[in-house]
């Protein structure tokens, strides 16, 4: 009988495979970063032949770590970075071009002429999603627009786009020869092309877009049996691929996120809250993003709000690789702490423009309120109460659309392992901070889809009894240090807006 359950998880910087038992234990995991590919300023790259060679190198790595063959894992899941745009060939598996990152904002000449055109109220009353360079639509139509063989293959129905779920999924069931086109609920909704009512691909966006619906995966749910791995893929036979979520819907499931009013942090390159809203789609009036939680299997599909925050550990990379005032990103929580407070100092690391819940793209990056008496630690804890000042504008707007009255904050991902940094969002918020046994939550919700599709685990209530705290940070700030510092961070906000012009976007 299968004692485990693997997982995928293909990541902005690394894709690894995380191996887990019954009990949500990690059994073993192996990771590998991949490069991360910037032509032109604002623009990121992935390359998809990387990513899937990295895949299928992790597999084998931890599976024989664990000492287990295919016959020990009763099912795989995946998740993925989402909105990161590919685009193939089916014929022989050949991008047309590298793999577009979701940070990626190359696409603010096409989202401000779609906006222009008067299509933006349609894109938000469809998707829930307001027309932003984060999501995949204006990165397939860039290809496209770019590459006249993937037109005219598009329209020719050989040209085929996936995020990295798809793809991955594509080559572990048989790539060029057979291989499953899909993708599931959650990433079909980062798109601006499915309609949130219906679950399906919507014609007049596939229009707006100039975008062939034959490129489309067909959407399933996060938790069902998709079909099996090949004898030629990592795994050497068949398994079953059951579960299929974006990272921070995987994340949400990880943390056993399951009743309305339950709400998640994840603190990787970027952050990402997401508050469970039960089946009731919650339109948002304060600049979330409306879109799907989960949906297992035939069960009615649960919806969210979501604030995505686009820089906050990868402030941390642009410290030690741009700036070299740390050696490895560990450095920063002994080097923030090195001083009292930010000495007057604010970082707003708007380096992709601003996401949740301000959704500027014009908006760049700046370090204000520098004086001599300033050094390297003030930038350093100025950088980490970035990570959490953002973090408080999401849940603030969040209060603001659902009558949240938050309790508690559940974080995971790896910036989490920065004691000051879980402080210092404690203090921010005003809230006690939690981080569960497992902090690598969006493999594990990938499991756990997984696990359930086929039986592993039979209901969510175990998923839930399988939870447990490892760590809680209790707020130390008073209401009105809350308030002062909460002001300097917003003065410094509107200092970064209307940096980068995309007015003069032409159709």
């Amino acid at each position: 009988m299968a004692k485990y359950v693997g997982a995928i998880d293909q990541g902005t910087t690394s894709t690894r495979f995380m191996i887990f038992d019954h009990d949500g234990h990690e059994v073993a995991r192996h990771q590998l970063e991949h490069e991360q590919i910037m032509p032109e300023a604002g623009w990121v790259e992935h390359d998809p032949h990387e990513i899937w060679e990295a895949t299928q190198d992790v597999v084998q790595g931890a599976m024989g770590r664990a000492g287990i063959t295919r016959d020990d894992l009763a099912a795989i899941g995946i998740t993925n970075q989402r909105e990161t745009t590919v685009v193939w060939d089916r014929r022989t598996g050949e991008p047309y071009y590298n793999a577009i990152v979701w940070q990626d904002t190359r696409t603010d000449v096409i989202i401000s002429a779609v906006e222009r055109a008067g299509h933006g109220d349609l894109i938000r009353r469809r998707t829930g999603l307001p027309p932003a360079t984060y999501f995949s639509a204006g990165k397939i139509r860039w290809i496209l627009e770019h590459d006249e063989e993937a037109r005219a293959d598009a329209e020719a129905g050989h040209a085929i786009f996936g995020n990295t779920d798809s793809w991955l999924i594509w080559w572990l069931t048989g790539g060029p020869d057979g291989g499953l086109h899909m993708t599931d609920v959650t990433n079909a909704s980062r798109t601006m092309l499915m309609d949130l009512e219906t679950l399906a691909w919507d014609d007049e966006l596939l229009g707006v877009f100039d975008i062939p619906r034959s490129m489309l995966p067909q959407i399933r749910s996060s938790s069902e049996v998709y079909g099996r791995t090949t004898a030629d893929s990592p795994f050497d036979g068949e398994v079953a691929i059951a579960g299929d979520l974006g990272d921070q819907h995987a994340a949400l499931v990880g943390q056993v996120c399951f009743r309305p009013g339950e709400l998640k942090n994840t603190y990787g390159t970027g952050n990402f809250l997401v508050l469970n809203t039960g089946t009731e789609i919650v339109r948002s009036a304060n600049g979330l993003l409306t879109t799907l939680a989960y949906q297992l299997g035939d069960e009615p599909p649960v919806y969210a709000l979501e604030g995505s925050i686009a820089v906050t550990g990868s402030a941390i990379q642009w410290l030690r690789d741009q700036l070299g005032i740390i050696k490895a990103a560990g450095d920063s929580e002994a080097l923030a702490a090195s001083v009292d407070d930010n000495g007057g100092v604010s970082f707003v690391p708007a380096f992709s423009g601003l996401f949740a819940p301000h959704w500027r793209s014009d908006a760049r990056g700046i370090i204000a309120g520098l004086s001599r008496y300033n050094t390297g630690a003030h930038v350093a804890r100025a950088a980490l109460e970035a990570i959490c000042y953002q973090s408080k504008d999401v849940v603030d707007a969040m209060i603001a659309d659902a009558d949240l009255d938050l309790q508690i904050l559940r974080v995971d991902g790896g910036v989490t392992a920065n004691e000051l940094c879980m402080q210092i969002q404690a203090d921010v918020l005003g809230v006690p901070v939690s981080r569960p046994v497992v902090a690598e939550t969006t493999a594990l919700g990938a499991a756990y889809a997984a696990g359930l599709a086929v039986g592993f685990w039979s209901t969510t209530d175990e998923l839930v009894a399988n939870w447990n705290e490892s760590k809680r940070w209790e707020p130390t700030s008073t209401p009105e240090q809350r308030a002062t510092g909460h002001a300097q961070w917003s003065k410094a906000v509107e200092r970064t807006l209307g940096w980068k012009d995309v007015d003069g976007a032409v159709d």
